[in-house]
């Protein structure tokens, strides 16, 4: 019989937000995913003149890219002090270095880690959307 946790804990930052930061999270990494699914090389094959046969639309494609990291990058900024730490500590949660019953020691070393670089700290987590999906589900939310 699993026994259902109480509830100790209140998100400032609501559970749809997290959900829409999961989203921009999975697109960014299937972005790059399929970069190097693509051989990231991008191989240039020369005709016989030795002139570069190659047609790339590499502009379009890096500003989509840069356009979701940019995006989250901005609404990660865009939170206060107390959503970036319950973000970090979601992300700690879903990652297993908390478990969901410690969220208050979670939420508290988040909240010395939260600074104007959190951006670049979450982002820098590879399997970020995952993360905070566990997260989101490990605290019931």
């Amino acid at each position: 019989m699993q026994r259902r946790l109480e509830k100790d804990w209140e998100l400032s930052i609501g559970p749809d937000t997290v959900r829409l930061f999961i989203l921009k999270a999975k697109a960014l990494s299937a972005a790059v995913n399929e970069d190097y699914a693509d051989g990231a090389e991008h191989e240039v094959e020369l005709d016989g003149e030795s002139h570069v046969n190659h047609h790339h639309d590499g502009l379009a494609e890096e500003s989509s890219e840069n356009l979701t990291e940019e995006e989250l990058r901005e609404l990660i900024n865009d939170l206060n002090v107390d959503e970036a730490a319950e973000l970090i500590a979601l992300a700690w949660v879903g990652r297993g270095d908390y478990d969901a019953t410690e969220w208050a020691d979670a939420l508290a070393a988040a909240r010395e880690r939260a600074n104007k670089r959190t951006a670049k700290y979450l982002l820098g987590m590879p399997l970020l959307a995952d993360w905070l999906e566990e997260g989101l589900e490990a605290i019931g939310a």
